[in-house]
């Protein structure tokens, strides 16, 4: 990836939902100027979610999602809409694509409740209006559905064979975007031009060979924009660098896993938190989540705990969610759990088996993927907490971890 790229996490995801042969892919093509999707007029062409992160203007950075038909049938065709549905979870701004022949059918106007449901953006888009199949001329009223009598006044009537409505579809896409994708900051509220900021990065068997993880480099980036001055060292290298200041650092940030002794070796006068809490609290989750960690010390024997990661990776022989993390929790609580696991894009949409959900700071999620997860966990009454939040509540530093976001926790 290139320095410069946006991470996927931060682009706007936009998802292209309707039926079979309502044009998906071939409009999903004609807005991005490129053949992303394979379309043919067989019905079920798209038998898997496609996903491209790309620039389009006026949009900028994005994520567009091609999808399934949602009216799938069959064994296989039930397994296509169970992935359309996971596409849902992800999703910033929806785009309903239907035929105008044909009209919103009685399964379109299901989805759009269904996606209203899920307070998204929603875009709908009239496709293969060049065939004016609804007795209206095509060169009247082009980009609007006000006078086009199969399709809804709020609708745009779109080809994506000839082009019509692509230009105005984009512009629609790129004025939800800008609302659903308000700018955010990780820690500019906490600091100031100048100001030091210590950086702990542990180099261990888990660290990724030759590069920072994502919320390691987001932190950093940010910081040198804010004109603020990262120091970047290993835990045991903290007594020498906090001797080389001549003043206390503004604030500093450890990963996780550090968490103990780090806190042991910064004075209680310097403000301490991690990478997982702040990016917690950027996601607007931190409240929740900090709530969730008093169910660790509520765990009687034979509890379920599921611990769920958001990206997938090659498993280390001290991996923290499926070694470290179990070993620590036991330890805390002092029960007989039963731990279970799930990763990448698998997250159970029903939690009423579990008593707690330790989850990763999900930074390969989207903020609607990771907020359909707490959702999930809320509407089954099971708490969640995440990695760092746990792990500071476990070595008994998670006050001091929370200290810096002083009156934001009323969950």
């Amino acid at each position: 990836m290139s320095l410069n790229e946006t991470v996927s996490a931060e682009r706007l995801h936009i998802a292209f939902f309707g039926k079979r042969n309502a044009g998906k892919s071939s409009l999903v093509n004609a807005v991005t100027g490129q053949k992303l999707a394979v379309v043919s007029p067989v019905k079920g062409t798209t038998t898997d979610p496609v996903q491209k992160a790309m620039e389009i203007l006026p949009l900028g950075p994005v994520v567009i999602i091609d999808t399934p038909g949602y009216d799938d049938v069959g064994e296989l065709g039930a397994l296509r809409v169970e992935k359309t549905n996971e596409v849902l979870n992800k999703t910033d701004v929806a785009v309903l694509v239907y035929d105008a022949a044909e009209g919103m059918s009685a399964e379109d106007e299901a989805l759009l409740e269904k996606l209203k449901e899920r307070r998204l953006p929603v875009i709908l888009a009239a496709n293969k209006a060049d065939l004016d199949q609804c007795g209206m001329q095509n060169d009247r009223d082009q980009g609007s559905a006000a006078a086009h009598t199969c399709a809804p006044r709020d609708a745009i009537l779109v080809s994506a064979l000839t082009g019509q409505g692509v230009k105005e579809l984009k512009e629609r896409l790129a004025e939800l975007g800008r609302s659903a994708k308000a700018p955010k900051y990780i820690l500019a509220d906490l600091v100031s031009p100048g100001d030091t900021v210590i950086l702990v990065i542990p180099i261990d068997e888990s660290a990724p060979k030759g590069r920072l993880i994502l919320p390691q480099q987001q932190t950093l980036r940010e910081l040198l924009d804010l004109h603020c001055v990262p120091i970047c060292c290993q835990a045991e290298e903290i007594p020498a660098v906090l001797n080389n200041l001549k003043a206390p650092p503004r604030l500093v940030v450890t990963d996780s896993q550090a968490f103990g002794k780090v806190s042991s070796l910064v004075p209680a006068s310097v403000p301490l938190t991690s990478f997982s809490i702040l990016f917690a609290r950027y996601k607007g989750q931190l409240a929740t989540l900090a709530a969730g960690a008093r169910a660790l010390s509520e765990l009687k024997d034979g509890a379920r705990v599921l611990i769920s990661e958001g990206c997938t990776h090659h498993r280390q022989c001290n991996d923290i969610g499926t070694v470290k993390l179990p070993l620590w929790v036991r330890s805390y609580t002092r029960k007989a759990l039963e731990f279970s696991f799930s990763s990448g894009g698998e997250f159970p949409e029903d939690l009423s088996g579990f008593d707690l959900v330790i989850h990763c700071g999900g930074c390969m999620l989207n903020e609607a993927a990771m907020q359909h997860r707490l959702e999930v966990a809320k509407k089954a009454g099971v708490p969640m907490v995440n990695y760092g939040v746990a792990i500071a509540q476990i070595h008994g530093i998670l006050a001091r971890s929370l200290e810096p976001f002083a009156g934001e926790l009323i969950d």
